[in-house]
Order: C-alpha cells, then sequence, then structure tokens
C-alpha cells in the first residue's frame, strides 16, 4: 500500500501538542521557543523535558510566536520540528489494539481543525490508525496538532494517493468498509461492529465520492431529530467511533462474565 514519509521541518504549536510531542518523541526538535511573558506550572513542566532532552529553549516576544505560527492561539509557545512521519496502512493493521482491528478513514476532510477533532476522537475511542488522501485534504500540519490536544502524535496516520484503491485492499485482508452516509439503509447504531472494521468518513458539505461510497460494505447513517439535516463531520465521527467502542466494550464484559461464572462452577 503507498504512502509518504515526510522529513521536512514544521511549526508546532500549544502546550498540549508540544508536551505530547516531547512524549512521544516521534519528532526531531530543533528548538523550542517561549514567550517572555509566558511563565507557569505547565510550561514548567515543558522545559524540564526540554532541558532532559538536549532541546534548546528561546525566550522571545510574544509577537515573533504571532508571526511565526500565524495564529494568536498558540498559548505562548511553540516548536521547530521535523514533520509527522506518516505510517503505511499495513502497519495499522498489524498493531491493532484489541482483537478486532478498527480504522477512521477520511475521504477529503479539509478542515484541520476537523482533522485535528477527528484524530483527538480517534485516539480516546481506542482507533488502531486514521488514513487521509495525499491531495485535496488537510494533512498533521501544525494546526492539526494543536486541535487534536496532542493526540496526533499518539495515533499512526497513512497517508494513501488513492482512497478507493485503499478500501479494496482493506477488504482484501478481511476488514468491513463501513461508509457514514445520510442515505444509509441502517442507522449507525443497528450495525455489530465486533469485527474488522473501517469507518469512512466524507468531506465537509460534500459526503462520500461516489467511487467511495460503492467501495463501502454498508452504508450507516445518523438520525436526525431537527430541522437540521446533518452533524459536523467532526461530531458525526465521534458519535459513530463511540458506538464501536461502546459495542467492543460490552461485548468484552459479557465474555468476562461468562469466563468468571464457568471458573465459579469448576
Amino acid at each position: 500500500m503507498p504512502y509518504t514519509r515526510q522529513v521536512m521541518s514544521e511549526v508546532i504549536y500549544g502546550i498540549h501538542a508540544i508536551g505530547e510531542a516531547l512524549k512521544r518523541g516521534g519528532r526531531r526538535f530543533d528548538y523550542v521557543a517561549v514567550s517572555r511573558d509566558r511563565t507557569d506550572n505547565r510550561l514548567q513542566n515543558i522545559l524540564d523535558d526540554c532541558r532532559a532532552q538536549g532541546i534548546s529553549v528561546r525566550f522571545v516576544p510574544r509577537e515573533d510566536i504571532d508571526r511565526e505560527t500565524r495564529t494568536n492561539t498558540h498559548q505562548g509557545i511553540m516548536a521547530i520540528t521535523s514533520r509527522k512521519e506518516y505510517s503505511g496502512v499495513e502497519e495499522l493493521l498489524a498493531h491493532k489494539h484489541g482483537e478486532y482491528s478498527f480504522l477512521l478513514v477520511l475521504d477529503g476532510v479539509e478542515d484541520p481543525h476537523n482533522l485535528g477533532a477527528l484524530i483527538r476522537s480517534a485516539d480516546g475511542a481506542g482507533v488502531d490508525g486514521v488514513v487521509i488522501p495525499e491531495r485535496r485534504a488537510a494533512g498533521i500540519t501544525g494546526a492539526v496538532v494543536k486541535a487534536s490536544a496532542g493526540a496526533s502524535e499518539n495515533i499512526s496516520v497513512a497517508r494513501v494517493v488513492n482512497i478507493a484503491r485503499t478500501l479494496d485492499e482493506l477488504k482484501a485482508e478481511n476488514v468491513w468498509v463501513v461508509g457514514l452516509d445520510e442515505r444509509g439503509g441502517k442507522t449507525y447504531d443497528e450495525v455489530d461492529y465486533n469485527m474488522n472494521c473501517a469507518i469512512v468518513m466524507g468531506a465537509e458539505g460534500k459526503g462520500l465520492h461516489d467511487l467511495v461510497r460503492r467501495k463501502c460494505d454498508m452504508l450507516v447513517s445518523i438520525p436526525m431529530m431537527g430541522a437540521v439535516s446533518s452533524l459536523n463531520v467532526s461530531v458525526a465521527g465521534g458519535i459513530v467511533m463511540y458506538e464501536v467502542q461502546r459495542q467492543r466494550r460490552q461485548a468484552h464484559k459479557i465474555v468476562a462474565g461468562k469466563s468468571a461464572r464457568k471458573r465459579n462452577q469448576e
């Protein structure tokens, strides 16, 4: 399965984003820059980590960080690092967290804040990895790292040339492909997710591409009870991912309960 690895430098910013990147150790740090007006315990923890890892720290005017990050939401700290290293899809399948594989496939999510929010939910829901396309979609930028609260440093992300082809390859590996689409014949909670599965989300306002939709084994929808016909992609993704987690936790409890009763009867 094709994928790319990035080695160029990148600006990341925010307390959680930089803190998680330091803990994870997946990036090379050139230096960390801190606003001269920022002094608190959370910042001190990062400075301690930098000192322990031999990473240079620079104290600079806040305006310098504003200019470098092109935002004022940086919380007074930024870092110049190597870019996140993307994984191959086969790596995501090889390092599943539970009995079944659990992937999130994003068909062209363009807003960095939506991508960051989806990655944060994916990390919380126990997703093994996220698949994104190389073109016409957001990559793992500083804005995405910040929006994910650093979760992007803890979850594997594969960047592929063709989403439809990747779905074919996943199905060949016994992964069921479940697309979220408002025209889905089932609601999202009517599917049994105790199987190897990939949840596929479409782009903001556009949904799934026609070819990607046709590649899905099943299409599911989220019932809408009000006047609004759809949810933000990151909200919808969070709902479905946590339903997968809920079902799998419930199944694990049932198996554990049966095992306990069997031991008690012996």
